[in-house]
């Protein structure tokens, strides 16, 4: 068991993942069917998000009730949250320069485009499972415990499983392959990256999954499951080789709603807390307000941290063993060729 969901709150907490989960496939189909619907949620709605969290920050730093009281600027004012939000819509919209062939987005040489903004992603992440792994070391050796409280207001419990899952995502982005080899679709509505396979997608999502488990543990349910089932969901059944454009809207998507309404995932009957904490408390909310706690079941921290790095070091290993044998640069070069997603892909992009 992962999460405690259990008790009159279950079904609440079931209802809650699932809308979020539909809830992200739906506006991720929006974003990527239509021009208008990738322009309003990555271009209108971040543009006009921005002048409302300069606003919070405004009035908080004028010593205003109203934004010093803001679910925002309580919950969510830590420089990842923001970090997160900002790095995943730079990258949509790059996606939509490429898939619609706007200005830079036709050039050849932007191609890398969405290998560097993955990446940035990546090492954001690794260096809040640093920070926290440090952080962990600090607070034991002043309290005797690992918990230390973050500044979204969250007790984390730093320690080495920070740091496997860190190096497994550092490991992660040397599994990004055939960095050229992005194409647009013959119907125009995706960009798809052919050579990002299912091998990179489990690794990726281990890792990713034991990131928030990690450092965004009140969210993880949420972030964690549903955030990454909705693009791996498209990908499988209708999207083959636009993964990583539904991986970005749905990401930039959550984090601005997250960024927004953050009790929905800390305070409602929704909220789900990892079994770390044990049964002492049911919410976020109740935790944030806590002092330290003094239960902690890290065990499934452990195994995940492995499971992820043991996924990426397969998963490296493998793309080494076909570039020895095709005699090709994994990253100049497209080596998952024989495989069926592949196959779909390509038979879904424009000719070049």
């Amino acid at each position: 068991m992962l999460f405690q969901i259990y008790g009159d709150t279950s079904m609440w907490q079931l209802l809650g993942w699932a809308l979020v989960f539909v809830g992200l496939i739906v506006t991720n189909e929006i974003s990527r069917r239509t021009k208008a619907g990738g322009i309003f949620f990555f271009l209108i709605l971040p543009a006009a998000l921005t002048v409302y969290f300069v606003a919070i920050q405004i009035g908080a730093g004028m010593g205003a009730a109203w934004a010093l009281e803001n679910s925002t600027y309580v919950y969510m004012n830590g420089w990842f949250h923001y970090a997160k939000l900002y790095a995943a819509t730079a990258g949509c919209i790059g996606f939509m320069m490429i898939k619609y062939g706007w200005g830079i987005g036709k050039k050849e040489w932007f191609k890398p485009f969405p290998f560097i903004i993955v990446a940035i992603n990546i090492l954001i992440a690794v260096g809040s499972d640093f920070e926290s792994a440090i952080r962990g070391a600090q607070a034991l050796a002043e309290t005797g415990s690992r918990y230390w409280y973050s500044n979204e207001g969250v007790w984390l419990y730093g320690g080495w499983w920070n740091v496997l899952n860190g190096i497994a995502g550092i490991l992660n982005i040397f599994c990004m392959t055939g960095w050229w080899g992005i194409y647009r679709s013959k119907d125009k509505k995706d960009m798809l990256w052919p050579d990002m396979t299912w091998c990179f997608i489990i690794a990726y999502d281990i890792w990713n999954f034991e990131y928030t488990y990690n450092n965004l543990p009140t969210h993880a349910w949420y972030c964690g499951l549903a955030l990454l089932l909705a693009p791996t969901f498209a990908n499988m059944f209708w999207n083959k080789g636009g993964w990583i454009q539904n991986r970005a809207n749905t990401l930039a998507i959550w984090c601005m709603f997250a960024q927004v309404f953050p009790l929905f995932q800390v305070g409602t009957k929704f909220a789900v807390i990892p079994v770390l904490y044990g049964s002492e408390y049911t919410s976020g909310l109740e935790l944030s307000m806590a002092s330290q706690p003094t239960y902690a079941n890290p065990t499934a921290q452990g195994v995940l941290a492995i499971l992820a790095l043991a996924a990426n070091v397969v998963c490296l290993a493998a793309i080494i063993k076909r570039a020895i044998e095709q005699k090709k640069n994994p990253y100049k070069n497209e080596i998952f060729t024989d495989q069926k997603d592949f196959k779909l892909a390509m038979a879904r992009a424009e000719e070049q």
